[in-house]
């Protein structure tokens, strides 16, 4: 296959802009399917899982490709919501190019700012479709001004639309430069050339002299400018109607980079920093990206080949864990089939299943070609629930289901709270956590409830104490003696736990000292306020008394235990709870209202700075206060602001507070003993 005529790029923009519907007609217009796919109707290549048809709407990329005039073309279907996020960055991370559809009434939007920045971090072509042009209060001009002020200056339309509304009927090309039906045309002719000309210092001189370019000239100048990301062209239509997808698949054959013309990828070959352009004619080696489980053929593995040639039940070298595995039967997938192929070429994304120890971000490569590409970073989870299992059935289903279904997605983490001991999910939004859980529930048979996960509070003491712990008990027979002295003193916040031993003399045989050290420590975990550890405290062992017959292992634990609940009751306890670095990210224009929403969380803004168009605040704030963050800063900021956190340190609850949870913790501890 020649590379010059392989096209890889991924469709973006916000949700609801029509993206399925021109991948499905980019299928039909190209005959790779013989009919017209609705979204509405739950007929589309792309949207094949029974969720999405449910929802009308993509919650996974879908890959896609067809043969046209003599050209491979491969594209990915992305999802617009942000909840879905890892299913744009995946296929971004090895496109060649981004086309964005934004929707003529509604403009750019969250999702079209998101796909424009993450394309600009990849340095990568983008082209603009604008869809929906038949809509009531559609308006290309004004969309295009839009991009123009939001996104780039440098837009420019190659095809401008004859009539509006319902009475929009065709497209016209601006490069035909007099057109009877749309008198914009010589307008945007004239910018288009200006912009060609500026993209390429031989045509800017001959321009400048003739005040004139070739038609040939100003393809060239076209394409060059796209590529290095000088001209940002823009195009029409109105999917549903077919108008407009004929010129946009010319504009993908004749400008749109093939893998060889896309910008070079900066990776490390056999431990060196280079750059590597795709090339048929080398070595193998592959990026891992993406991993399914499919219910018939078990883990399927996503890759994009960027040099040489592969093929089917063949070896190689996986870079990453350095270990070796065969590749069994090669796929194109095309939607929800994988279609057998014998071979994959440079440029060119496949599937192959059931590999053993290869996941995504591994390099995959010869023994002798160490080829290392960048890892592709995720966005970290920002909203947890806990996980319940709704029947003892279910309880057997949910680990092996869990961590499936985290393995195809970067942005769902599962963990066992070792505090808490329950299990908790976390994922980019509360959509994305509850389609998780659908999926579970019908992939897997396993069914859960969702619920707020405990904070992990701890307990502590203010001052110190010395107390006695004497534990004495005489029944027939052999009787239960030990006894112990200790001082309980705070220690700096984080050091946990010290256990001095401070017995001298033989006051306490030395057997036994090991049994009050464990009943301190069991007492501890046990809390003394609300049930929650007890932690930054030294306990010092420095007298006690024991009887020569009745002392054993346990009576010591049971006396360190008593002595430490009595010291812990006079030294002033208190509770401690878990605060969170957050960063977060939001237009300047929602400053306050983010800022104000930080303070009333009990939160301490530490500072702002600029990042770019946006602005940075960092804060610290309890994890209490954290719950449904996610879903608030949506609601404030109209999805335009995103947040991280990591877990600080421990501070006091507040005595208020304080109070509620101790007061919630007997109540509980009340009705358990009432069953």
């Amino acid at each position: 296959m020649d590379i010059s005529k392989i096209r890889v790029f991924s469709i973006t923009g916000h949700a609801q802009s029509g993206k399925t519907t021109l991948a499905e007609g980019i299928l039909y217009k190209t005959q790779a399917i013989n009919r017209f796919g609705k979204v509405d109707q739950g007929t589309t290549v792309s949207d094949f899982e029974p969720d999405e048809i449910e929802r009308k709407s993509s919650i996974n990329a879908s890959y896609l490709y067809t043969n046209y005039k003599d050209h491979f073309i491969q594209f990915i279907d992305t999802p617009g919501y942000q909840d879905f996020i890892a299913e744009v960055i995946a296929p971004l991370s090895v496109s060649d190019c981004v086309l964005i559809v934004i929707d003529a009434v509604s403009g750019v939007e969250l999702g079209t700012e998101f796909a424009f920045e993450e394309a600009k971090k990849r340095n990568l072509p983008c082209i603009f479709f604008v869809n929906k042009l038949d809509k009531e209060n559609a308006d290309f001009y004004k969309v295009l001004n839009d991009i123009k002020e939001n996104l780039t200056k440098n837009a420019i339309p190659l095809y401008l639309p004859i009539g509006k509304e319902q009475n929009f009927k065709g497209v016209v090309p601006v490069l035909e430069k007099d057109s009877s039906q749309v008198k914009e045309v010589s307008e945007f002719y004239s910018k288009l050339l200006d912009l060609v000309a500026e993209s390429d210092d031989t045509l800017l001189e001959k321009y400048l002299e003739t005040g004139e370019l070739s038609s040939e000239e100003i393809k060239k100048g076209l394409k060059k400018g796209i590529l290095e990301r000088k001209i940002f062209p823009v195009l029409c239509g109105a999917v549903l109607n077919e108008i407009g997808l004929e010129e946009l698949i010319n504009v993908i054959l004749d400008f749109f980079p093939s893998p060889k013309e896309r910008p070079p990828l900066k990776v490390k070959i056999n431990g060196e920093e280079k750059e590597l352009t795709p090339q048929p004619n080398s070595k193998f080696s592959a990026q891992v990206f993406k991993s399914i489980f499919d219910p018939y053929v078990g883990q399927l593995t996503i890759f994009r080949i960027w040099t040489g040639l592969l093929k089917s039940n063949t070896g190689f070298y996986n870079v990453t864990t350095k270990t070796k595995e065969r590749f069994g039967q090669l796929y194109l997938l095309f939607g929800k089939e994988q279609r057998t192929v014998d071979s994959l070429f440079a440029g060119q994304i496949g599937a192959v299943a059931k590999l053993k120890d290869t996941h995504t971000n591994d390099s995959l490569g010869e023994e002798n070609f160490l080829v290392e590409f960048p890892k592709i970073e995720f966005p970290t989870p920002s909203i947890s629930q806990s996980v319940k299992p709704k029947t003892k059935q279910d309880e057997e289903r949910i680990s092996g289901a869990l961590q499936k279904l985290s393995t195809e997605d970067p942005t769902f983490k599962v963990e066992r709270d070792p505090q808490t001991k329950e299990l908790i999910i976390s994922g980019v939004g509360e959509l994305h956590l509850n389609v998780i859980c659908q999926r579970m529930k019908r992939r897997f048979g396993a069914e859960v409830e969702l619920g707020r996960p405990k904070i992990p509070y701890k307990e502590t003491i203010t001052k110190s104490v010395k107390v006695q712990g004497k534990y004495k008990r005489q029944t027939g027979g052999r009787g239960q003696y030990g006894d112990v002295w200790i001082e309980v003193e705070p220690l700096e916040r984080g050091k946990f736990f010290e256990f001095v031993d401070k017995i001298v003399g033989g006051k306490i045989p030395r057997n036994f000292i090991p049994s009050v050290e464990k009943g301190i420590r069991k007492a501890m975990e046990e809390g003394f306020l609300a049930g929650y550890p007890i932690v930054d405290i030294r306990v010092t062992l420095y007298d006690g008394s024991y009887h020569p017959v009745d002392s054993s292992d346990i009576a010591f634990q049971i006396a360190g235990s008593m002595a430490l609940k009595k010291a812990v009751e006079q030294a002033g306890p208190i509770l401690l709870e878990p605060i969170m670095d957050v960063e977060v990210i939001i237009p300047e224009e929602f400053m306050g209202q983010v800022t104000g929403d930080i303070n009333s969380r009990r939160g301490r803004v530490l500072g702002m700075e600029a990042r770019g168009k946006n602005q940075l605040i960092k804060a610290q704030v309890p994890l209490a206060e954290m719950y449904r963050y996610a879903t608030d800063l949506r609601s404030i900021t109209g999805g335009r602001g995103s947040y991280s956190m990591k877990f600080s340190h421990y501070e006091p609850v507040p005595p208020q507070i304080a109070q509620q949870i101790i007061e919630e913790y007997k109540r509980r501890k009340e009705a358990e003993a009432k069953k």
